[in-house]
């Protein structure tokens, strides 16, 4: 399988195997095996946590479901998880606009450019049946470079009890 068709099947569908926003962590980590633990997003709470598998990214709340996923795309190669857990499936990256619309079409994943996300030197377009955002570096003299995919998050109203302490 190539990179692209893993980001055509997240552009289409929103998730990558059991990963999708809203997900029970336990199934993730059932298919996936352990993560990496990259720690929390606060300095202040232990919830949510940053995960990652390779350049497979999600944040995971104190309810253990998934409220935000993105691939990093932008280092030299691309880590994503394959379907036998604790193994990674590598891909290079420098993977270019053009290749992901060219992809995108092929599939027959309707897309538009994300002009809140196009400025400076980096420029972005939404996949429309997810809402998997693509944002790409610009170089001077180069296509646009992929640089992170992001999945939108959705409400999470988290069930799970707050510890609150005295002021």
């Amino acid at each position: 399988m190539a990179v692209l068709d893993i980001l055509t099947e997240v552009a289409q569908t929103g998730q990558w195997g059991p990963v999708v926003t809203g997900a029970d962590w336990h199934e993730v980590t059932t298919a996936f095996g352990e993560p990496w633990d990259v720690g929390t997003m606060s300095r202040r709470r232990q919830w949510p946590r940053l995960f990652a598998y390779g350049d497979l990214e999600l944040s995971v709340c104190r309810c253990r479901k998934i409220v935000l996923i993105c691939i990093q795309a932008w280092r030299d190669v691309i880590e994503l998880p394959s379907s036998t857990p604790g193994e990674t499936l590598t891909f290079p990256a420098g993977i270019t606009y053009q290749q992901v619309t060219q992809a995108l079409d092929h599939a027959s994943c309707t897309w538009q450019p994300y002009p809140s996300l196009t400025f400076g030197d980096q420029c972005a377009l939404t996949a429309l049946p997810s809402g998997a955002n693509f944002v790409f570096a610009i170089a001077q003299g180069t296509d646009p470079v992929l640089n992170v995919v992001g999945l939108p998050s959705a409400f999470h109203n988290c069930p799970a009890p707050t510890r609150r302490t005295a002021p």
